[in-house]
């Protein structure tokens, strides 16, 4: 069942939102190439716990780490370690912050320096994804008709769609009902109710969208080994429109 917040409830739901934002800000402006990827995930674990939330991804599930560090041909969940990012990286930085007794959560992928046209591209366009997906997205669209957009102008750019991951409702649970695919059928699913609250987050790919998790139980990367970009913000459906939380 699609969870409805209040506006109370909403509201509420602001503050670690913005944390998310600001926090998401702050990394990119100091990630850089001779960084170690746990170095990022300092940098989010003492932003988000200074600006009086708390990481809800360490100990999530037993995740050990506040941000979720993605390098290169990594899709999503990679865990911070002695990786050091060099010239030419892509990295995927996806948090989130609890407080108020609900969290906020959003996802960039920064370029380390000067990289190459196709990964310049990879990022360009899924954050280009992100915006095709809420166009004309309001209180009554089909749930579907969000990837089917996604979908349509990652493969109209020569990319992939990750099947294997997906957006999500958020609340009080960092997870909640809906699922929410970055592909799909137009005009298909349940309709999104006014008050619904949901990440949509495309994670793209430069060439097929198979995954592999490793043997860590987390780290997703593709099976081509070529690299894959992930964008991500927290919405509120309206009656005419979205309001994104985490910009």
């Amino acid at each position: 069942m699609i969870s409805v917040k209040t506006q109370g409830e909403i509201d509420l739901m602001r503050e670690p939102c913005a944390i998310v934002r600001d926090c998401l800000a702050f990394v990119g402006e100091r990630i850089g190439a001779g960084m170690t990827t746990k170095e990022v995930d300092t940098l989010v674990e003492k932003f988000i716990r200074a600006s009086g939330a708390t990481p809800s991804c360490l100990g999530y599930c037993g995740y050990p780490a506040s941000a979720c560090v993605s390098v290169n041909e990594v899709v999503v969940h990679g865990i911070p370690g002695d990786y050091v990012l060099r010239e030419g990286d892509i990295v995927s930085v996806d948090l989130c912050a609890y407080k108020n007794g609900f969290h906020g959560d959003g996802a960039r992928t920064f370029r380390i320096g000067r990289v190459s046209p196709e990964k310049d591209k990879l990022v360009r366009v899924t954050e280009e994804c992100f915006f095709k997906g809420i166009e004309g997205l309001s209180a009554g669209t089909p749930l579907f008709d969000i990837g089917y957009r996604v979908q349509k102008h990652a493969e109209a750019n020569g990319f992939s769609v990750v099947r294997a991951y997906t957006g999500h409702g958020i609340g009080r649970e960092m997870h909640e009902d809906p699922t929410v695919p970055n592909h799909g059928h137009r005009g298909t699913g349940p309709r999104l109710p006014a008050g619904a609250v949901i990440c949509i987050e495309p994670m793209i790919a430069a060439g097929n969208w198979r995954v592999a998790t490793l043997d860590d139980g987390w780290t997703a990367v593709t099976l081509d080994k070529k690299p894959a970009a992930h964008y991500e913000n927290t919405v509120v459906i309206g009656e005419d429109g979205v309001e994104i939380l985490t910009l």
